[in-house]
């Protein structure tokens, strides 16, 4: 893929460490007080205790895609107007450590972005040519990954809207792919259009749209019940 096509046309120039190689691993000394330090310890408790990203890494194991840590997260400065990534190229999530500061918002980052990868991992995802795949994966990265839940839309000051959650999840869905594709406003809206309904409607591996954290916990303790369930049958 020709470098400069690859940055402008993909979304690549909102995050510049991932055209430097091979990452540079600093003296445990220096990342100490780093924002990257901080980036991994965030992401380590995201895995260890969010509900959502339990369960996706969950499913994505039992689909053959285990997820490692240090493999398949990479904490790097990006461009200011941006949270977070998947590189479907390396199969990688990025977190952008200088825009992410707490917890909260380490956890709704990595459940958007574990979402991406799901669903690179469960169907043959045409990121790069294929508009309508990549603007499915975005609203159901924004329907499922509490984006949209009442709380954030409240300190957004987004809210008492009729299908508040729908118009939420297809604003951001078209957002999301406004950023890292040169494509018209006219075009993207008519993508998002014709494949909302069906991805809005596709809950997995939830089963549910899961609007805050008890959501999350009741669809991943159904989650690891399943096959006691159809063991039964």
């Amino acid at each position: 893929m020709d470098q400069t096509k690859q940055e402008e046309e993909y979304g690549y120039d909102l995050f510049p460490e991932r055209n430097k190689g091979k990452f540079k691993k600093g003296s445990i000394a220096e990342s100490l007080f780093t924002f990257n330090h901080k980036c991994q310890v965030m992401l380590q408790f995201a895995m260890e205790t969010s509900p959502y990203a339990k369960l996706l890494l969950g499913a994505m194991q039992s689909s053959g895609c285990t997820v490692f840590k240090d493999r398949h997260f990479s904490c790097e400065e990006c461009d200011g107007t941006v949270s977070g990534g998947f590189d479907a190229a390396s199969s990688q999530i990025v977190l952008c450590q200088n825009n992410i500061h707490q917890q909260s918002h380490m956890n709704r980052v990595v459940t958007h972005e574990l979402i991406h990868a799901f669903d690179h991992c469960r169907a043959h995802v045409d990121w790069f040519n294929n508009f309508r795949h990549l603007a499915c994966s975005e609203i159901r990265a924004a329907n499922l990954s509490g984006d949209c839940s009442f709380s954030n839309e409240v300190a957004r000051f987004n809210f008492g809207l009729k299908q508040h959650h729908q118009e939420c999840v297809r604003g951001r869905a078209l957002r999301s792919i406004l950023a890292v594709r040169k494509i018209s406003r006219q075009e993207a809206e008519k993508i998002v259009d014709e494949v909302f309904d069906t991805c809005f409607n596709d809950h997995a591996p939830f089963g549910r749209i899961p609007h805050g954290n008890k959501d999350a916990r009741f669809a991943y303790r159904d989650y690891k019940n399943r096959d006691r369930y159809y063991a039964n049958l």
